[in-house]
């Protein structure tokens, strides 16, 4: 793993850190590949039912790194096709995942990074973070799936204005708004993000990922579609041990001890 992508698992919290803290957490191609593998390590480790993802310093992720980028434009390289073959599996990686996967946003989150966040299942905000799409300030279009989940969590009318704009929302209104879970003071982020992972990753894991495959079904899918796969993912989880000593309990009066199985 290379050292700008730290991994950590402690108590079954599989923990991500983007660690370029001069560069703001900018994403060059050796962090995005890192990235990526980072997040399928962590969806593959038994050890690991929850995520976090965040980043070291001052920053979440200011996005791509603009001097590599222009780098690539001098050389007549473009895009470099990053977009396919970097930030699309990254956010697929983390969307696709079927535990559930917690941002800690300690600070500006702009672009991808921003993205990145809205990928994740649920996001922890520091009372100093801000977020920005920044796209448009470049003369670029959304990528890294933000035109799909920013409008999920916000509204088209607002996405739109958010995007067009590309003026930043501060962590109070990005509240408010439904981009963030919660607003925490700086100093107590981490703490606060690793008790709610903590939190899930001693949760009912195969539920857990019933309910994004769900909720990622019914978001492009007629209430028939919806229903069905609802029925499917019922079958999935009725099959776990965790299911069934959970109905045990309940009928004993005893609080279910689940164990992600």
């Amino acid at each position: 793993m290379s050292e700008t992508v730290l991994y950590d698992v402690t108590d079954a919290v599989g923990t991500i850190t983007l660690n370029r803290p001069d560069g703001m957490n900018s994403l060059t191609v050796e962090m995005k590949e890192a990235l990526r593998a980072a997040v399928v390590r962590a969806a593959a480790d038994p050890a690991v039912r929850a995520v976090v993802l965040t980043g070291a310093g001052r920053a979440f992720c200011a996005g791509q790194d603009l001097r590599e980028h222009g780098d690539n434009l001098a050389a007549g390289r473009g895009l470099d096709d990053t977009v396919r073959k970097h930030y699309n599996p990254i956010v697929l990686a983390i969307a696709g995942m079927r535990k559930p996967v917690v941002a800690a946003v300690n600070g500006v989150a702009a672009g991808a990074g921003a993205s990145l966040a809205f990928a994740c299942d649920l996001i922890v905000a520091s009372d100093k973070a801000r977020f920005a799409t920044a796209f448009t300030g470049i003369g670029l279009a959304p990528d890294s799936g933000m035109s799909w989940t920013l409008q999920r969590l916000v509204g088209r009318a607002k996405a739109a204005e958010l995007l067009l704009l590309g003026e930043p929302v501060k962590a109070p209104e990005a509240l408010e708004l439904g981009l963030v879970t919660r607003v925490v003071p700086a100093d107590e982020l981490a703490p606060a993000s690793m008790e709610l992972a903590r939190r899930l990753a001693s949760g009912p894991t195969a539920s857990y990922g019933a309910v994004k495959a769900a909720l990622d079904h019914a978001a492009t899918h007629d209430l028939a579609s919806a229903l069905e796969r609802e029925a499917e993912l019922q079958d999935e989880c009725e099959k776990t041990s965790d299911h069934h000593n959970a109905t045990e309990a309940f009928l004993k009066k005893r609080q279910p001890v689940f164990e992600g199985r």
